[in-house]
């Protein structure tokens, strides 16, 4: 491993992307210090740590502790993540846009361009919503916007659109010039970031006699096996034999090989636990919103429940959680794997499972095997996605270790070490592994 390490530094493309990438992260982590004008940041702090399991602390994990201080990154990268997503849904629905992602780079190109337009569009939105909350905010008697006026809401607006739109420019430009995917090294970044901070709080915290050493042992043995069961999850594939024919094609010969469809566990990664987790924190937010203190009615009485109840570490949040996250998997994968597609060029190309006629028997013995496989895939995201919120409330340590920044960190560590790989081998030096070979998230 370490030789590996070592070579990554001997190879000058390598090394060169690599510190591209160090340098463009250290671009990112100066800006989550940049505080926004007009902001108590002291209110916005403790703010942030008294809804460390609600909305504020999950979007204060994406964007990197920035939300905490509430700096020019506090949108961090999660509208273009959102635009990235939505555009990706609209392109298996909208003919037009399905036209336009097959016309190679080209379209590529033009989808991507949208997405950017899109990402403003949100940053806007967001942000102009933001400032209108921001108002009504106190904590302790202290305001969080000593002096609300016009002047704030254009500032901030125009502040947190740039944060997120340079953010933008930063991941392409570590995507093009560095290595692995620049949106996801930013994502993970922060999360790692943070990561000493809450060590240190958890150490604090047993100091203090609120968490034992046995409960932060049990945690810290829980995450490493459930770290092992999302490497499964993300690494995991069902293969099935495919056998090509003999063909003539002009006056070459093309000899019969029989291949492997490999098909994945789980296709939605980290997307379909991100989408449950903003769909849940919604009945929860809009009920505290609409909470008055002192009215006492059924109305009032049902979004006290939903408040409550509906909050992370309770049976119905977690019920509904665990049904959302088996939904999304199955959904995602539908719109980015087509059994139709892959069996109609197998049969184009002489391709075919033995003992299955080619064409649309074909492709429902892989939508069997895919609906089979699935299942299991979201049963180990499920799992990973449950547990550390249920450890936490129970165990009274480690709510900033959730299954959706475990998901994220094992994933985007995967891809980077896939890609350093590759090079390496590409250059005759030997991987990360004696044995095989490590497989990105895309297979």
């Amino acid at each position: 491993m370490m030789d590996s390490v070592g070579n990554i530094f001997r190879i000058p493309e390598l090394r060169k992307r690599v510190l591209f990438m160090l340098g463009m992260l250290f671009v990112f982590r100066v800006g989550t210090h940049v505080p926004t004008p007009g902001i108590n940041t002291h209110v916005m702090e403790m703010l942030i740590s008294s809804q460390a399991g609600g909305f504020l602390g999950f979007l204060d994990v994406f964007s990197g502790g920035a939300l905490r201080q509430f700096t020019i990154f506090s949108l961090g990268i999660m509208p273009y993540i959102s635009a990235s997503i939505i555009l990706q849904l609209l392109t298996s629905v909208v003919p037009a846009l399905e036209a336009l992602s097959k016309e190679g780079d080209a379209g590529r190109k033009k989808i991507t361009q949208y997405t950017r337009f899109l990402t403003v569009a949100i940053c806007v939105f967001q942000s102009t919503a933001v400032t209108f909350w921001l108002k009504t905010v106190v904590v302790g008697g202290a305001k969080l916007v000593p002096a609300y006026g016009l002047g704030f809401v254009i500032t901030t607006v125009l502040t947190l659109t740039g944060g997120t739109i340079f953010l933008m420019w930063l991941g392409e430009q570590m995507t093009e010039h560095g290595i692995g995917n620049g949106m996801s090294m930013i994502i993970m970044a922060g999360i790692v970031a943070n990561i000493p901070a809450q060590i240190g709080r958890t150490i604090a915290l047993m100091q203090a006699g609120t968490t034992s050493i046995l409960a932060a042992l049990i945690f810290l043995a829980t995450m490493i096996a459930l770290t092992a069961l999302a490497v499964v999850s993300q690494q995991s594939f069902r293969k099935i034999p495919v056998q090509y024919a003999q063909r003539i094609v002009g006056r070459k010969i093309y000899r019969g090989q029989s291949t492997n469809l490999p098909l994945k566990v789980d296709y939605s990664g980290v997307i379909a636990v991100i989408f449950s987790s903003s769909v849940m924190i919604l009945p929860s937010m809009v009920a505290k919103l609409m909470e008055r203190p002192g009215q006492s009615n059924n109305f009032q009485a049902v979004l006290t429940f939903i408040s409550t109840y509906f909050s992370a570490g309770h049976i119905p949040y977690i019920i509904c959680y665990v049904a959302l996250i088996v939904f999304f998997c199955y959904f995602y994968t539908a719109i980015t794997f087509n059994p139709t597609d892959v069996a109609e060029n197998m049969k184009k190309y002489g391709g075919f499972v033995p003992g299955i006629r080619p064409g649309q028997p074909t492709a429902d013995y892989i939508n069997n095997i895919l609906t089979h496989i699935t299942l299991g895939g979201s049963a180990m995201i499920v799992v990973i996605a449950v547990v550390p919120d249920v450890m936490s409330r129970w165990l009274e340590v480690g709510s900033y270790f959730g299954g959706t920044t475990l998901l994220i960190m094992v994933g985007v560590a995967i891809d980077l070490v896939q890609q350093m790989e590759s090079h390496l081998l590409m250059r005759h030096y030997e991987g990360f592994m004696k044995t095989g070979r490590i497989r990105g998230r895309r297979g």
